[in-house]
């Protein structure tokens, strides 16, 4: 299974901070390992963190740090002031743990936030 298949079976999952499952509920750093099959950090707070920090742990995972874009990626935003946000790109946007809609939605479109980096599996 791809990580866009993955990302679309979690697609109605509730949102929990620091969720790591479907059936319990994920956020975005969540979904991001269940996408793409890696181990993700715990214990970080909503605001906060660093550009470096989170590609850094991409790299220990093993994805690969890439320019182009494809269905599947995992894309870092920054959301807010202070805020870094992942989300798996689609076919015509992204999916994401939306924490104001309180669950994983596919949203269509362009993404309202800037794109800082984005990363897929070495073998894709």
């Amino acid at each position: 299974m791809s990580p866009l298949e993955r990302a679309r079976g979690a697609i109605g999952a509730r949102f929990r901070l620091h969720g790591r499952c479907v059936a319990h509920g994920l956020d975005c750093v969540g979904l991001a390992g269940l996408a793409h099959g890696i181990a993700v950090p715990r214990g970080y707070a909503l605001r906060g963190g660093s550009v470096a920090q989170v590609c850094d742990a991409a790299a220990a995972a093993g994805l690969a740090r890439v320019d182009d874009a494809r269905p599947g990626d995992l894309v870092l935003f920054a959301a807010g002031a202070g805020q870094l946000h992942l989300a798996i790109a689609s076919d015509d946007g992204v999916i994401h743990a939306d924490a104001a809609l309180r669950r994983v939605v596919e949203r269509p479109g362009v993404p309202p936030w800037p794109e800082l980096a984005r990363w897929r599996c070495k073998e894709n």
